[in-house]
């Protein structure tokens, strides 16, 4: 009979440390969180110091009883939930819900590993510890501040909007960045400007000398001036500098810099990289070794390599690569206050098991995110890549022309990892030159361009402005924007996430309403205390008593000032072509749609579009405010698809002026809809207020 019990967070971890511990541990799952607040109510006694009333998650109580069965069995009970405050807490909530203290003849320890290998599960035993509440405590925290925003504000957006909305501590802020960044992009205005080349010829070369004009050059007329003061004139070699440059490796990946990355050479969203990591962090199944944890911890925000780790990349990069690729210093990113240095950077478990060695045991999608992984912490120990540069700068009459390229001289963590295409450059054509020589131009290319607004947020870009920002932490990434598409606030479209109308109603309700709530700064701020609470510098209810009373203070107010938003059943002119009744507008996922009021016996629906009266600028009918499919907002003719008018901003009554073409608001000015044009005026005060 086994006298040590393990429990641990998933079951697809059990087979795995079972094999590695052998007959004398019995190894079981919790399946996660076993206690948590109720759903029916806040579940917090704001009058008894903030104490939370914890209860038996429903459908846990077979697991708990299964448990009990196997402590009273055991002489050490060993909590191996996952290394971090998430997995702290699940720890204390077993030790509560098994009444684990209340066991005088039994050893009660925490152990966590960084890996799920055979000596790291091993070590942990003899490291074994007493469960942190401080890290607990920072748990608690979080928790019960997302709690009391979402179940303070929630029902509020149900009363004054839409039943089933809801509000977040850290979806709010991150739905705040995507609506500014969408205003961003609105009013952007586009700015004219051109670019010069000149194609030079070489002595000795066939292959003609691009070289490109290094001032700025703001108009056409700008551009005629420059041309005429260089017209068949020589260019000269005023300086030529040749020299090397290096690029440093990458540092090893960390939760965030991994979604992003996935994202962008896989195109995996957060939601399906998490899963995939977790998989390969569990346990696969290895032909001709079992079930094997291939990386470590994926919930890290620190860049730091065990001593270990590095030693065994060191000896497989010398063994495979040559040991001029092996690098002596340290690569990782610099400690700051928002960065936890519990975990090592994601990195395979194995370094030997190379992606191609195990590639027949994963599936495609667990191949390519290891092999990113494998192929990133190998190249985190290597030596940057050296290029020879050469530039040279060029002046014909007043202006200068610069050209200048790179060549690789020694490929380092090149050999294994490049991020993005990277570019060929030879440094043969300049090689040529020298100082003072003389050249004349084959011909000259010049192109009209515009500014372009801010992208759009992708997960990865949202990712990185969450992490930037100190908003979140590395395991509240992906469910955060899982969230907030799940809620129909947001809708994905090629990558890019756009705002819904319903993430518009929404985000105006909590900005006008719940300012600091939504405020990126505070809400940092706030991360930062809950940290110092895992460091044990601030007591946790500190926290929550100086947060709730603003926070409940607030509600009272938008509750008796904010307007409701009448977005249900509105009567429309619009008559069911089925029945005869007058349909109304109802709020659906995406947005307004018409609906018979005679359903369930009519079950009749319609786009709906509102009328903005504008004529359309290509057929004089009305324009109408549309929908994408996936709730994304645009300006469209009613007439479609007989007139294909379409615009992403909203067009303006009066035609442009100066061309004759439609304009379209931008910010506080109407805007040419053609950039050659480039015409623009204000918008008078009376019609913005409008």
């Amino acid at each position: 009979m086994a006298k040590n019990l393990v429990i641990v967070e998933s079951p697809a971890k059990v087979k795995t440390i079972k094999k590695f511990l052998g007959n004398n541990y019995q190894v079981m799952a919790s399946n996660g969180h076993v206690r948590d607040l109720p759903k029916s109510r806040l579940g917090i006694d704001i009058e008894h110091e903030y104490e939370p009333k914890y209860i038996t998650i429903r459908g846990k109580g077979e697991i708990l009883a299964n448990l009990r069965k196997e402590v009273k069995k055991a002489e050490k009970v060993y909590l191996a939930t996952d290394p971090d405050r998430e997995g702290e807490a699940i720890s204390w909530h077993l030790s509560k819900a098994l009444k684990l203290d209340e066991y005088e003849d039994k050893k009660v320890s925490r152990i966590s590993f960084n890996e799920i290998t055979q000596n790291a599960v091993k070590a942990s035993l003899k490291e074994a510890r007493n469960i942190d509440m401080d890290l607990v405590d920072a748990q608690q925290a979080r928790r019960i501040m997302d709690r009391m925003v979402g179940y303070s504000i929630s029902p509020l957006l149900w009363a004054k909007v839409k039943r089933g909305l809801s509000a977040g501590r850290v979806q709010s802020v991150a739905l705040r960045l995507i609506c500014d960044r969408e205003e961003e992009i609105n009013a952007f205005i586009p700015e004219e400007y051109w670019t010069l080349e000149a194609n030079l010829e070489v002595r000795g070369t066939k292959k003609p000398l691009l070289t490109k004009y290094t001032g700025d050059i703001p108009n056409e007329e700008a551009l005629k001036v420059i041309l005429k003061d260089i017209e068949k004139k020589t260019f000269f070699v005023e300086d030529l500098k040749i020299g090397e440059r290096t690029k440093k490796a990458p540092i090893p990946f960390i939760t965030s810099t991994l979604q992003q990355e996935a994202s962008k050479v896989l195109n995996f969203s957060t939601q399906k990289t998490m899963r995939i990591a977790q998989q390969l962090y569990e346990g696969i199944e290895i032909e001709g070794n079992g079930i094997i944890g291939l990386i470590t911890y994926i919930r890290t925000d620190s860049t730091r390599i065990s001593d270990e780790a590095v030693k065994a990349a060191n000896e497989f990069i010398s063994s495979e690569y040559g040991e001029q690729y092996v690098t002596t210093k340290k690569n990782e990113q610099k400690s700051n206050g928002k960065i936890q240095d519990a975990h090592e950077a994601i990195r395979p478990s194995n370094i030997t098991l190379t992606p191609t060695l195990i590639k027949e045991s994963l599936s495609r999608d667990l191949f390519r995110l290891y092999q990113l992984i494998w192929r990133r912490f190998v190249a985190s120990q290597m030596k940057p890549a050296i290029y020879d540069t050469i530039g040279t700068k060029l002046k014909v009459d007043k202006h200068f022309f610069s050209a200048s390229a790179s060549q690789v001289r020694f490929d380092g963590f090149l050999s294994v990892y490049q991020e993005g295409e990277q570019k060929k450059e030879s440094t043969q054509i300049l090689s040529y030159l020298q100082k003072g020589m003389e050249l004349n131009a084959l011909s000259l290319d010049f192109a009209q361009h515009f500014t372009q607004a801010p992208p759009h947020y992708t997960e990865a870009s949202l990712v990185k402005a969450l992490e930037e920002e100190g908003i979140g932490r590395p395991s509240t990434y992906a469910p955060t924007i899982t969230t907030i598409l799940a809620r129909r606030y947001i809708t994905k479209e090629n990558k890019n996430l756009y705002v819904t109308e319903l993430g518009e109603v929404v985000n105006h309700i909590m900005t006008q309403a719940f300012p600091t709530i939504v405020d990126v700064t505070f809400t940092a701020n706030l991360e930062t205390l809950l940290d110092q609470v895992g460091e044990g510098k601030i007591h946790w209810k500190t926290i929550i008593s100086n947060f709730y009373p603003d926070l409940n203070e607030a509600v009272k107010k938008a509750e008796e000032e904010l307007e409701t938003v009448k977005i249900e059943d509105e009567v429309s002119e619009e008559i069911c072509e089925f029945c005869g009744k007058n349909m109304v507008i109802k709020y659906g996922p995406h947005g307004k749609f018409l609906a018979c009021p005679g359903f369930p016996e009519c079950k009749n629906t319609k786009p709906y579009f509102e009328k903005i009266g504008i004529p359309c600028p290509l057929c004089g009918e009305e324009i109408v405010l549309k929908k994408t499919k996936k709730g994304r907002k645009y300006f469209g003719c009613e007439k479609n698809p007989e007139c294909e008018f379409m615009s992403w901003q909203k067009p303006a009554k009066d035609s442009c002026p100066q061309c004759g073409k439609y304009m379209t608001e931008k910010g506080n000015q109407y805007v040419c809809s053609d950039q050659s044009c480039g015409y623009r005026e204000a918008i008078p005060k009376e019609e913005k207020q409008e």
